[in-house]
């Protein structure tokens, strides 16, 4: 009888439930909800504002336990838990690598490597390689996405992701869905780099998720939780050109429920600057103010409940150099000018149940007054979005089900907008990631939207994903993307210069069938060398898509749903390195063909580079406290807009280069010291043209004589038969210029 009471009390000791806690911390702080989990169970939980954690009723064995949090390197350890409380502590240090949790392919919070959709994550610490004044331009250095200069007088842009035009790109903030058409390229202006935790990028379709727009991919700008945000930052640069950028920002306790962070941005460039002598400004004039705040609520159990806004003036202008306002609107002096007010208000509230469900919300207001030339063009641009997911696990499938609904509202002073159009949008999605077996899972996803104007719109996706080792992953996804499409909101081509607009039809929506097989694998070597190889190949084909016909008539755009189809197709690699001596290397390449075929006929598409690559190089030398980063871009040849057969201008631009090098001396508290050179070759699209903007001279085209069906005709002062454009434009006509640049930070 003893030796039975003895060996029952023995077993009931050996499986007795114990527990795991400890404290999890950055640089010293204490770091707050950060995902601790035990990894192949069910256990886990999340660090409290003080960076505790506990994970109780834990049977004895030996585990995995792992820390992540956005932003940072994951922290593995293994543990054995016996009869005792287990202490396991974890000091995670911020993550300059592309591994990292990842939120925007499933809308789930998932490492990079077990997302079933490919994506790519950058951090701050990319983007301080090449300080720039807005996240549009820092994305020069991503492979396979180029910001776009759409203007030579008003520097508009848009960014093209493998090849697709802007409007096929969607601007999220938090996952947030706040930017769209006409005030494409303001989001990703004005948003201070010390906020930004990562930005997540989605090659592909995304429709299923995310709606019209993620057609091409998505952007994804991810803000810092302000309790994990420095207490004090700040960060200015100058340049030879004349350009001030000014980061600040801070963060506070609002009562003990609630944190603050404030971020400011202000940028200046008044410095009117003509290098290639065509009278007219080689970069517009801006004066642009940027106010950021968010405030996280503290709740019960971690529940998450976030409010962020921002708010944004503009004021920029471009054209000949003798312009000033008194001139805005009149036929004496050309000039365009923009005036943008934009205000954003986005939320995320957890709701209070065990089930894992989130209500997210954001409203936008973009309100814009411009000229160009003697044409004004006044448009009013609102975009409310209201999306409630519910995160449920079954056994073998991780689901998410959802419903959405959008509002759009635009109204511009043009022919094209007799009445204000306004529409709302109500859509439902499904998706389930289903585990088959150790290393397979499968994910399938639908989404329907009803718009009155196009009825019921259907985009599924599916998605496959291996993984044979921890450190590789073999994914293939396909879907479906659509696009609505409002042509003044998203077309600057049909507001500049002097082509007539013709919309030969009613525009029906765009619809896209994408194919990816992406592969990506990371190596370690015994010296404590990191490699990651992330390679992809695509296939999107189109049909109804919009592509601005510029070659029938040389004196029109001409716009209407493509009787053929359009395909994009492509590789692309990006090779990330660690070197143990100090060196990092972040290399991509992407190889790509779009083209259209109408009538038997293929056409490339203008503005499109076959081939592409970007460069990181840093070193740091940790004794003198010296960084050194040289970036840089490389473009293929582009089909460029002529205006006619006689039009001089090259019809295809050369292979060109961007080239950046930067010092940054971090040997003092708190401060960092950087400086470098912007273009280093000194590359502008002038190089080896006789003009860039069409009859510069003329910008109201008072000297060219017409024929009877409105084309110009060659004269002896207009012996090209040109009229006035600004739309030749490929690359930025700023050149090599020197910065200078300190930070502060105060954690």
């Amino acid at each position: 009888m003893f030796r039975i009471v003895f060996l029952l009390l023995f077993i009931s000791t050996t499986i007795q439930a114990q527990i795991i806690k400890g404290k999890v911390t950055s640089n010293g702080e204490a770091l707050p909800f950060v995902n601790i989990y035990l990894k192949g169970t069910q256990k886990g939980t999340v660090s409290d504002e003080n960076g505790h954690y506990q994970i109780a009723n834990v049977a004895s064995g030996t585990y995995k336990i792992v820390a992540s949090f956005t932003g940072f390197k994951p922290q593995e350890q293994t543990i054995t838990v016996s009869n005792t409380t287990v202490t396991v502590n974890f000091n995670l240090q911020e993550s300059e690598s592309l591994d990292e949790i990842v939120i925007t392919g499933t809308l789930k919070t998932v490492s990079r490597l077990d997302s079933s959709v490919p994506v790519e994550v950058y951090s701050p610490a990319f983007f301080k390689k090449n300080p720039t004044a807005n996240i549009f331009e820092s994305l020069q250095n991503v492979n396979g996405v180029r910001p776009q200069i759409n203007c030579n007088v008003c520097n508009t842009g848009d960014i093209h992701i493998n090849g697709l035009e802007g409007p096929y790109t969607l601007v999220l903030i938090d996952g947030m869905p706040i930017v769209s058409g006409l005030s494409t390229v303001y989001g990703l202006y004005g948003i201070p780099n010390s906020l930004i935790e990562q930005i997540e990028i989605v090659k592909g379709p995304a429709s299923s998720l995310y709606g019209s727009e993620a057609v091409g991919g998505l952007i994804n700008i991810i803000t810092k939780l302000p309790e994990n945000a420095p207490l004090v930052f700040a960060d200015s640069y100058v340049s030879g050109w004349g350009e001030i950028n000014t980061d600040l920002g801070f963060k506070t306790n609002i009562g003990s429920k609630a944190y603050l962070l404030f971020g400011l941005n202000y940028f200046n460039y008044s410095n009117p600057i003509d290098n290639n002598n065509d009278n007219f400004t080689d970069v517009t004039l801006q004066d642009r103010i940027s106010i950021f705040q968010k405030i996280d609520f503290k709740r019960n159990y971690n529940r998450t409940f976030s409010i962020a806004g921002r708010f944004l003036y503009e004021d920029r202008w471009g054209g000949q150099m003798q312009w000033n306002k008194s001139f805005r609107g009149g036929s004496d002096v050309y000039g365009e000018s923009i005036y943008t007010k934009r205000f954003e208000i986005l939320g995320n509230y957890q709701l209070p149940y065990t089930e894992k469900m989130h209500f997210k919300w954001s409203f936008t207001d973009h309100d814009q007054n411009s000229v160009y030339g003697n044409v004004t063009y006044l448009a009013q641009q609102r975009i409310g979005f209201g999306q409630l997911t519910w995160d449920k696990n079954f056994k073998h499938h991780d689901m998410l089900f959802g419903v959405a609904a959008r509002y759009n509202f635009y109204n511009d002073n043009t022919p094209a907008t007799q009445t204000a159009d306004e529409v709302t949008i109500p859509s439902i999605f499904i998706q389930d990631e289903m585990a088959l077996g150790n290393n397979h899972s499968l994910l399938l996803g639908a989404r329907w939207d009803y718009d009155k104007r196009h009825e019921l719109i259907f985009t599924p996706r599916l998605a496959y994903k291996w993984k044979p080792t921890d450190d590789a992953v073999f994914r293939v996804n396909t879907g479906t993307g659509f696009r609505v499409v409002n042509l003044f909101t998203e077309e600057h081509a049909a507001l500049t210069g002097s082509r007539e607009v013709i919309i030969a039809e009613a525009l029906n929506p765009e619809r896209s069938y994408n194919v990816n097989v992406n592969f990506l694998k990371k190596f370690y070597t015994k010296n404590g060398q990191i490699f990651t190889f992330d390679a992809s190949t695509w296939l999107t084909y189109f049909n109804n898509v919009i592509i601005p016909d510029y070659d029938t008539n040389p004196n029109q755009i001409i716009y209407d749903n493509l009787k053929g189809h359009a395909i994009t197709k492509g590789v692309s690699l990006n090779v990330d390195a660690t070197f143990s001596n100090g060196i990092k290397l972040l290399v991509g390449a992407t190889l790509q063909n779009v083209s259209q075929i109408e009538n038997g006929e293929t056409t490339r598409q203008i503005l499109t580079e076959k081939f592409s690559g970007t460069w990181a190089i840093s070193y740091k030398n940790y004794k003198s406290h010296l960084l050194f980063d040289y970036t840089g871009n490389l473009y293929g040849p582009m089909r460029l807009p002529l205006l006619g057969e006689l039009d001089p201008r090259h019809e295809f631009s050369p292979i060109w280069s961007i080239q950046n090098i930067q010092i940054t001396f971090e040997g003092w508290n708190n401060f960092e010291i950087y400086m470098g050179i912007k273009n280093l070759l000194n590359w502008t699209p002038n190089r080896d043209n006789p003009f860039i903007i069409a009859r510069a001279h003329d910008p109201f085209d008072e000297q060219v004589v017409f024929d009877s069906n409105g084309n110009a005709l060659a004269t002896a002062e207009n012996p090209y038969a040109l009229t006035f454009d600004p739309s030749y434009v490929y690359a930025p006509n700023q050149g090599r210029r020197l910065f200078f640049g300190l930070r502060y930070t105060l954690k």
